[in-house]
């Protein structure tokens, strides 16, 4: 897979960092002034220049092609048709047969996204990668988790450089530079298994190879920090840490979810510190971790069409996610091969 899996060290050089400075700092140019006093204005017109770049070149919706058939023997979740999800049981915990089930719907999502990120490079469009997921999850058994979902017309959800995520695949060719997160979501047996992330197409810059690079160390470090009767909170404080390390955002309106037989179940995840977050992590408890890290802002704002979430300052993002078993030990990641 053309992932950047190589640890990051020192963040790249930048003009100006990612986070500026206040203004009576000593300025990032090592100077020895303050900020106000030194590259404050020269920033201002920087970025103004950078706006410019990033508008003309940000991504824009294509034609989106007709829903993709699922075979009537395929097993399918009860969303399938109305688009609206049970609410589930309710519980928390799984059983042993749930997680049984659990690590075959995992393992065939892990499956499906290694082959689809192999497939990822310049010329193809995010329907391509669309129809080939689509294929592979029903060589799988499975039903495409997102296709129906709430409304979601696609197979899986393909998010091109400033799209944090839920980037609906459409005619859109991918172009050499580019970066492209694939979700991807398979029911099987009964369960939902869920992962994702984000490859590079063609020869990518430094800078978003970093990105990539530190927002993968953050999916670890959230994963490390999972501990049977720590507080939710842990995850996230951990995700916030390395990622303020680089100057990045974490991207707050979007989290990591329980589930099992229901695809979003009722644990929310969230990827910074949120100190409201007090539920005790259980033995048996299934869930995601899926930081969305941003070279600028965390914040975020989403197209006409409800689903496709950008980054204000349309700086790009990156994301990478795993479902994980609380077990006595920590974390068991579950969508590895």
């Amino acid at each position: 897979m053309n992932i950047v899996p190589t640890p990051a060290t020192t963040p790249v050089s930048a003009r100006p960092p990612n986070k500026l400075p206040r203004p009576n700092d000593p300025c990032w140019c090592s100077s020895g002034k303050k900020y106000k006093k030194c590259h404050s204005d020269l920033d201002v017109d920087y970025l103004k220049e950078e706006r410019k770049r990033l508008e003309a070149n940000r991504v824009k919706p294509g034609k989106i092609s007709p829903r993709r058939e699922v075979p009537d023997s395929i097993g399918k979740p009860d969303y399938w048709q109305t688009g609206t999800p049970g609410r589930g049981t309710g519980r928390l915990v799984r059983t042993e047969e749930e997680i049984v089930r659990m690590r075959r719907a995992c393992k065939a999502a892990a499956k499906i996204l290694r082959l689809a990120g192999e497939f990822v490079k310049p010329g193809i469009t995010t329907d391509d990668i669309d129809a080939y997921v689509h294929e592979l999850t029903i060589k799988e058994g499975g039903y495409p988790s997102p296709l129906g979902y709430r409304g979601f017309p696609k197979s899986v959800c393909t998010s091109v450089n400033e799209v944090i995520c839920h980037g609906i695949p459409d005619d859109r060719t991918l172009l050499d530079g580019d970066i492209v997160n694939l979700d991807v979501t398979i029911f099987l047996d009964g369960v939902h298994g869920d992962t994702n992330a984000t490859f590079c197409a063609g020869n990518v810059d430094d800078e978003s190879k970093q990105l990539i690079r530190v927002t993968h160390e953050c999916l670890m470090k959230g994963i490390s920090a999972v501990k049977p009767g720590r507080p939710i909170s842990d995850i996230g404080r951990e995700i916030e840490k390395h990622a303020d390390q680089f100057g990045y955002g974490v991207v707050r309106a979007y989290c990591g979810h329980g589930i099992s037989e229901t695809f979003h179940a009722a644990l929310q995840i969230p990827h910074y510190f949120d100190a409201r977050s007090t539920t005790k992590m259980e033995v048996g408890m299934t869930f995601t971790i899926e930081p969305m890290i941003a070279l600028g802002t965390w914040e975020e704002t989403t197209w006409d069409d409800e689903w496709t979430a950008v980054t204000k300052d349309l700086r790009r993002t990156a994301q990478f996610e795993h479902t994980i078993l609380v077990t006595t030990e920590g974390a068991d990641i579950l969508t590895r091969e």
